[in-house]
């Protein structure tokens, strides 16, 4: 293969990752081999952290701080996919933040292998948290969503 056509290839590759959110890509073509990956988001560079005072003795037992129980249950990926919060690009999505849902309205759609996986609410709640973008692979077992489930009355 020429270097023209490689560096056209690889061009197009690294296009694709970045558009895709892709850490590595292969292409194979007989004898040929093309591998790419990425390390790190050259678009978002790491924040810099810059410390004004550094304490260089130790000051006695440090304590961990302890995070807040996010409000609401967890609604998890059942595959791994790409998330897509609406039905069609340009539409309005499934649902927002404050949304009230019935069991079985549909939430969002996780495509695997082709296939469009609607993800529907197992109860009645409101969504007070949306913990995935649009077009963004997720794995099996990750939170797309918090709900806070309706009082039974």
């Amino acid at each position: 293969m020429e270097l023209d056509t490689i560096k056209t290839l690889a061009k197009s590759m690294a296009e694709l990752m970045k558009d895709n959110e892709l850490s590595a890509l292969e292409v194979c073509d007989g004898d040929f081999s093309l591998k790419l990956e990425r390390k790190h988001d050259v678009a978002a560079p790491a924040p810099i952290n810059v410390a004004t005072h550094v304490q260089t003795t130790p000051s006695g037992p440090v304590a961990e701080v302890e995070k807040p129980p996010e409000e609401g249950v967890p609604i998890k990926s059942p595959m791994v996919g790409v998330f897509y919060a609406a039905p069609d690009p340009g539409t309005e999505p499934y649902v927002s933040l404050g949304h009230h849902v019935k069991k079985g309205d549909v939430l969002c759609i996780v495509e695997a292998m082709k296939l469009m996986n609607e993800i529907t609410a197992e109860q009645d709640g409101v969504i007070n948290k949306i913990s995935c973008t649009n077009g963004q692979t997720v794995e099996f077992g990750q939170e797309l969503f918090r709900m806070k489930v309706a009082e039974e009355a």
